[in-house]
């Protein structure tokens, strides 16, 4: 059963979990389950998807229930009324916070603009050798994307040299692989935990939180983070 975060008449949100496609997708591939399929039989009516997730991302996933309403936050989306907040634990120490205004390519080679505003929230430094280091270190992020190009997260951090820990295409291959053989763990660490949009009906400003699974929490544990606010 799907974690159901706010419902009423016209909108329905989730708590995605990591691995579950959103929609069939010709760049995810296939699957046997997706969570417009799961929500739909879960509650008995057809849903209507008004932004995406990637696969490995979990967290708040918005839907609505009639396509005129899916009109109405589709445009909040387009013209940037919607605010989305991510957390993900990168490898090394960031800057405090940074604006990162750097251009995409989408899937179909056109190239688009794409800013990330990010803060750091903590630093973690554990006793696990890498390379020519003694100790590895990371740090937790909070992530607003200003613009919602596909993996944009996880693309803006490869190019500030601090990739995602436990992404595979946009990730370190070595510390992924130095996280399973250590920890048995293969989890991407990005978790979209909050969405803050004006209801389509009455412009009421809705707040939507969504939870850490616990593999998450289990990361937080090793780097001692304090993830008390996303649990």
């Amino acid at each position: 059963m799907l974690e159901i975060l706010y419902r009423d008449e016209h909108l329905i949100a989730i708590n995605k979990p990591s691995g579950l496609l959103v929609h069939k997708s010709f760049y995810a591939g296939e699957a046997d389950t997706y969570a417009i399929q799961e929500l739909r039989n879960q509650i008995g009516q057809k849903v209507y998807p008004v932004h995406r997730l990637d696969r490995k991302t979990s967290g708040v996933l918005l839907f609505t229930l009639d396509k005129e309403t899916l009109r109405t936050m589709s445009d909040q989306f387009a013209t940037r009324q919607v605010e989305k907040k991510y957390i993900a634990i990168l490898r090394g120490w960031t800057k405090e916070e940074e604006t990162i205004d750097y251009d995409l390519i989408n899937e179909n080679e056109v190239k688009q603009n794409a800013i990330t505003y990010y803060r750091r929230l903590q630093t973690s430094e554990i006793d696990l050798p890498f390379l020519k280091h003694q100790t590895s270190r990371y740090c937790l992020v909070e992530a607003i994307p200003e613009t919602g190009r596909f993996h944009q997260l996880r693309k803006h951090f490869k190019h500030i040299l601090h990739p995602i820990l436990g992404c595979r295409k946009h990730g370190c291959n070595k510390q992924n692989k130095l996280w399973l053989e250590t920890f048995e763990i293969t989890k991407m660490t990005l978790h979209a935990h909050q969405l803050i949009f004006n209801h389509p009906i009455s412009n009421e400003r809705i707040t939507v939180n969504g939870t850490i699974d616990d593999e998450f929490k289990r990361i937080g544990d090793i780097l001692n983070f304090d993830l008390s606010s996303y649990s």
